[in-house]
């Protein structure tokens, strides 16, 4: 049995569960998970065996009981050090901090409208103006980030990959499936995140889950 347990919501659409998954596949940690299937007449007891908040994921990671997204991915920058989940430039980490919880709690447009669905295609489905103002925000973000303190080897928001490119990694399925055009700043970094290893791994995983939610968004 590993030492850490990650609990999910199906991978198909469940935005926040992606976040912290990918977040503790860069610690490296040997972990189990288990997926949840949501609308399910057991869901909401399933869950609460798990999170008492009864929303998925959740982490249990020896006697620790970690949920919400932002929360696991925090916790994991602080127990696992070594995996550079935050910056260590201390500007570069306040910044990385506020742009994820600025994706945590807002976007509201874009997640009501295009709905995290990874094995789908939906071209300018759902693009409405107050989509499009979320979409100008986000590549703004992702340009700032990149212009103030990415650089080096690797491609990410702050150079090396951060709990803000973990939250930000949903965004990126979401302008795959709707077809979203970016500039010539954004598309290398929205096609770095899709090309990560750990992305693909849980894009086949959702690819082959049997359960199907209409107009689902997590």
């Amino acid at each position: 049995m590993a030492e850490a347990t990650i609990y999910l919501a199906n991978k198909n659409y469940s935005s926040w569960s992606l976040r912290p998954w990918l977040a503790l596949k860069r610690t490296g940690l040997a972990f189990d998970e288990e997926v949840i299937p949501l609308r399910q007449t057991t869901t909401r007891s399933d869950i609460l065996r798990h999170s008492p908040s009864g929303k998925l994921p959740a982490l249990r990671h020896g006697d620790a009981l970690v949920w919400d997204s932002l929360a696991i991915c925090e916790y994991l920058a602080e127990t696992f050090p070594e995996a550079r989940l935050l910056p260590q430039d201390r500007l570069a980490r306040a910044m990385a901090r506020s742009v994820s919880a600025e994706m945590h709690s807002g976007f509201a447009a874009l997640r009501s409208h295009l709905p995290m669905n990874m094995r789908s295609s939906f071209p300018n489905r759902g693009v409405t103006p107050e989509v499009t103002a979320d979409i100008n925000r986000i590549t703004a973000i992702w340009r700032e980030c990149r212009a103030r303190f990415g650089g080096g080897d690797e491609p990410f928001l702050f150079g090396h990959f951060t709990i803000a490119d973990a939250m930000y990694a949903p965004v990126v399925s979401r302008f795959r499936t709707y077809k979203i055009e970016l500039d010539e700043i954004t598309l290398p970094y929205a096609d770095a995140i899709w090309a990560m290893p750990e992305l693909q791994e849980w894009l086949v995983a959702a690819t082959n889950e049997p359960m199907i939610i209409d107009d689902a968004e997590f």
